[in-house]
């Protein structure tokens, strides 16, 4: 890795950890996802930072932000644009939606009903929108950032499976410890400090980490290795549904971009065991759970699959 791309990256870590304190993993994992040119779900209670984190990345870099707050009433036209008539011309225009940004945030994205949440389905995995037949593509970067709460129930609509699928990662932020917390105090008494970040990076730069990410080599070993915890999936006698293809294609970008944020050329074995309860978990299904355990399972089924998968030499 050259002395520019670590360069690129300690200036966009060390940006974005000023406004999220004692979190350096979920801010990695971050990074993992919008390097690998990923979608990020973060799932946590309130008040713990995930829309600090999602301000966070938009403020350190030099390209356009969009946040969106979710409602039951909300209509796909509000995320995508209408086309609207002019009399005068007696033609339609088109008033483009949020979604026309780089940096989306979703903000309480189980809030919305199904019907909206599908709208954002093309956008996330082709990046163009298409409203009344005519398709309009998206400019790059383009990063949604989602959150929800996943223990409040009331008034929600779970994110349907393929949905989630859409999602590179899917992360907690917790709470910080106890000196992480004092400092959040302290760092809070003149303001947010989100608000009084810089843009560290600009698009061009993003543009070329994006790129190095894809050349990291991924030997023919360690292909292996993430096919077989998929497979594994697929087989579990406690599953109802197992990763995708699709799912195996954006674990394999993941484990790209997080070699790259660590420094290296190559990803080892190590890549695929951090990454596979946050880039899988949300993808499988488990038999006869109720929503409030489904979650918790799911990245335990993971970790047992790993335990149980023989590592590449």
């Amino acid at each position: 890795m050259s002395i520019d791309t670590a360069n690129l990256i300690e200036r966009l870590t060390s940006n974005i950890a000023q406004a999220l304190l004692g979190k350096p993993d979920v801010i990695r994992l971050s990074l993992v996802a919008l390097i690998a040119e990923g979608h990020l779900l973060i799932e946590d209670a309130p008040g713990v930072g995930k829309t600090s984190l999602a301000k966070a990345i938009a403020g350190s870099l030099n390209c356009q932000f969009t946040r969106l707050q979710c409602t039951p009433d909300m209509l796909p036209s509000d995320i995508l644009g209408t086309s609207v008539f002019l009399p005068n011309s007696g033609e339609f225009d088109f008033r483009r939606g949020p979604i026309f940004t780089n940096i989306f945030l979703v903000d309480e994205i189980n809030r919305t009903t199904p019907r909206t949440q599908s709208a954002l389905l093309e956008a996330m995995m082709e990046r163009q929108v298409t409203v009344d037949g005519e398709t309009y593509q998206l400019e790059r970067p383009f990063f949604v950032l989602a959150t929800q709460n996943p223990f409040e129930f009331e008034g929600t609509y779970p994110l349907p499976e393929n949905q989630l699928d859409r999602f590179m990662l899917n992360i907690d932020v917790g709470y910080p410890d106890r000196q992480a917390e004092r400092d959040v105090l302290n760092s809070h008494r003149d303001g947010e400090p989100v608000s009084r970040l810089k843009a560290v990076l600009t698009v061009e730069e993003l543009a070329t980490l994006q790129r190095q990410s894809r050349e990291v080599r991924v030997d023919d070993a360690i292909n292996d290795y993430i096919l077989d915890v998929v497979e594994a999936t697929r087989s579990h006698e406690e599953l109802s549904l197992g990763v995708s293809t699709r799912g195996a294609i954006t674990f394999y970008r993941a484990i790209q971009a997080l070699a790259l944020t660590e420094g290296r050329e190559f990803a080892v074995p190590d890549d695929v065991k951090k990454l596979a309860v946050p880039a899988l978990a949300h993808r499988i299904t488990c038999r006869g759970m109720i929503r409030e355990g489904q979650r918790t399972r799911a990245r335990t089924i993971i970790r047992q699959i790993l335990n149980s998968t023989r590592v590449p030499d």
